[in-house]
């Protein structure tokens, strides 16, 4: 079924595993988030899979929704994407076309000012993170 397929293609990416994540793919994807322009064919897909997974440190897609229609199968998700302390959440409706057991096309929307406003919370708490003190390492051996 469909939703099983990109099902695990999201899990692959929250894994940061996109030589699993690629089993999914068929090689004329077409990618997009909306309203940049669309990566489409395997290489264009694949760079930016490794681009994700070399620069971010995770990725979640908490799916609320799935349905499927035919090939098409909608979901709506909170995305978070992670760069070390920094992490951003939104909310995300994504297309998929699935067929023949491959994604043919994946095409994000989100609204892009709560992209902007999660990552500047992030870039927040990232800077007041860092500002914290760091706790001493207690030792078992101590004494009183």
């Amino acid at each position: 079924m469909s939703t099983e397929i990109v099902t695990a293609f999201l899990s692959a990416l929250e894994d940061l595993d996109v030589d699993r994540a690629l089993t999914y793919a068929d090689p004329r994807i077409v990618y997009q988030n909306v309203p940049l322009p669309p990566a489409r064919g395997i290489k264009a897909f694949e760079r930016q899979m490794r681009a994700m997974a070399r620069y971010g440190t995770g990725f979640e897609a908490r799916v609320h929704r799935i349905a499927q229609n035919g090939s098409t199968v909608l979901t709506e998700r909170t995305d978070a994407l992670a760069i070390n302390s920094w992490r951003a959440e939104f909310w995300v409706c994504g297309t998929f076309e699935v067929h023949d057991g491959k994604i043919t096309l994946w095409r994000d929307y989100f609204d892009w000012t709560t992209v902007l406003a999660a990552s500047a919370k992030g870039l927040l708490n990232a800077a007041l993170n860092a500002l914290q003190p760091t706790q001493p390492k207690s030792s078992s051996n101590a004494k009183s």
